[in-house]
């Protein structure tokens, strides 16, 4: 489809500002929410939270079925594409309530948590919403107009949030993290539902539907092995070790993930809606893939490398000495995210340019790499350290899976993309080894904490300017010019 470079640049810049807001502002309400709820909760509570949010994640990647993806990828997608991947969606998510529904007291036994099973049963309403609010992403994704779903987060998270420790301070425990997940979920949907003016038709177009489903059944496979893989460890550990210790590596696991995806996550999605309509132009292609890789690189790797080297002070400080055994849960994931870019930027690349048939036999390589170390770290090693480095350790290894692909469909190779990453972790790397003895000194931890992430970040921008790397250069440019427009406005 042609478009015009100019107008494409500009939409794009101004979809990032707006996912930025979307991104950063769901990360800083729902971080303060969930510091406010483990300080006043047991890390047992957030263990079996851990073990409900399995199904209602495998049944998320069930109910989308790739299909929304698909809205966004298709060339061109019409009002009745919409109903008709919403009344899929909504048909799914009922069976999956249903069936979820019924088994909440078998799974409650087998994990023996005797008090998970009505609370189950209210969280797996997040499918059915779900079903509706994944069209109206789909379409404010497509359009990049992602001031709506900005909108719409932030109050979801606002107003969630609230009810979430109004209902932990009541004392109501679990139903507290259930409350804070369904209505977050409902809360966004009604929102984006007032901008979105996409409304439900009863119109079933079954030719559209085969065709839609023929991209995005390979999507949906590779999402539920993915998801389910992903939630194997917490599966395991739930029922192997105790739901303390699950608690523990759930919220080791929660912050780097929740960072991670809001820096990440302002960049890839508009990467997906970008590539899309350029996708018949490979270099531009590349240049955009390779931006997004170095910049997201550029941003999330000293983040990481902050809250690992400060890992003991921030949780004693933030939440509270009871959560210390997750900090080394906590700093294995935060070099397992550190590794992030690499894998969502080749990913949406090959979303971006229809080929969801490599991105499905991509899933079953990897998987198949991280069942062997999962199942060697947890029935024979048996110790829940080994099963958190087993993840670390298959994250580096996929890193060439996921890249190797792009070589041949965009002309990326993986040996290009760990040089253009490269910088971000010698300079963060450098940032650590000067700050990491400053908590030798037996500072009080608030003090440590500030002093470890300022050092850090210090030598990393320093460095940055030192060497004129080329990522700090493009984002003060980019700064600058997102600061000119609102000058002029």
């Amino acid at each position: 489809m042609p478009t015009d470079n100019g107008n494409m640049k500009s939409r794009t810049l101004r979809a990032l500002v707006w996912k930025l807001f979307d991104q950063g502002g769901l990360a800083m309400v729902t971080i303060i929410v969930q510091v406010v709820m483990a300080r006043m909760l047991d890390p047992a509570e957030f263990g079996v939270l851990a073990i409900m949010l399995v199904f209602v994640n495998v049944g998320n990647v069930l109910v989308r079925s790739g299909l929304n993806t698909a809205l966004i990828q298709s060339p061109d997608t019409s009002d009745d594409d919409c109903s008709t991947v919403f009344w899929m969606c909504l048909s799914i998510s009922l069976v999956l309530y249903a069936a979820i529904f019924c088994a909440a007291p078998a799974l409650a036994r087998f994990y023996d948590m005797p008090t998970m099973v009505w609370p189950l049963r209210a969280l797996v309403l997040v499918l059915v919403i779900n079903s509706y609010n994944s069209i109206q992403e789909a379409l404010v994704s497509r359009a990049l107009e992602y001031n709506k779903t900005a909108r719409a987060t932030i109050i979801a998270g606002i107003v969630s949030g609230t009810a979430g420790v109004a209902s932990a301070a009541a004392g109501l425990g679990l139903w507290a993290l259930v409350i804070q997940q369904v209505l977050q979920q409902l809360c966004k949907c009604v929102v984006l539902a007032a901008q979105v003016p996409w409304k439900p038709r009863l119109v079933f177009d079954a030719a559209r539907a085969r065709e839609l489903f023929g991209f995005g059944w390979k999507l949906l496979v590779s999402g539920v092995v993915d998801q389910v893989y992903q939630s194997l460890s917490d599966l395991i550990i739930g029922k192997a070790f105790t739901t303390s210790q699950l608690g523990y590596v759930s919220q080791g696991k929660k912050y780097p993930q929740y960072l991670g995806q809001a820096l990440d996550g302002v960049i890839q999605p508009v990467m997906l809606s970008t590539v899309a309509h350029v996708q018949a132009d490979l270099g531009q292609v590349k240049r955009l893939v390779r931006r997004a890789l170095k910049t997201s690189t550029f941003l999330i790797v000293p983040a990481m490398a902050s809250f690992a080297v400060a890992a003991t002070p921030i949780v004693a400080v933030v939440f509270g000495k009871k959560w210390l055994p997750s900090v080394p849960f906590l700093q294995m994931y935060c070099v397992v995210y550190a590794l992030l870019p690499i894998h969502t930027t080749n990913l949406q690349a090959l979303n971006g340019m229809g080929r969801s048939d490599v991105f499905l036999r991509l899933e079953f390589i990897k998987k198949g790499i991280g069942l062997t170390v999962l199942c060697f770290t947890a029935f024979v090693l048996r110790d829940v350290y080994a099963i958190v480095a087993g993840t670390l350790l298959t994250n580096v290894i996929n890193t060439f899976v996921n890249a190797s692909p792009n070589k041949h469909v965009i002309g990326y190779s993986y040996s290009e993309q760990v040089r253009d990453i490269a910088p971000a972790f010698l300079m963060a790397t450098a940032g650590a080894a000067a700050a990491w003895p400053i908590g030798l000194l037996g500072l009080p931890n608030l003090a440590c904490a500030l002093l470890q992430v300022a050092v850090l970040l210090g030598v990393y921008v320093l460095l940055a300017v030192l060497f004129r790397v080329e990522e700090f250069t493009y984002l003060v440019g980019t700064l600058r010019d997102i600061f000119a427009k609102v000058r002029k406005r």
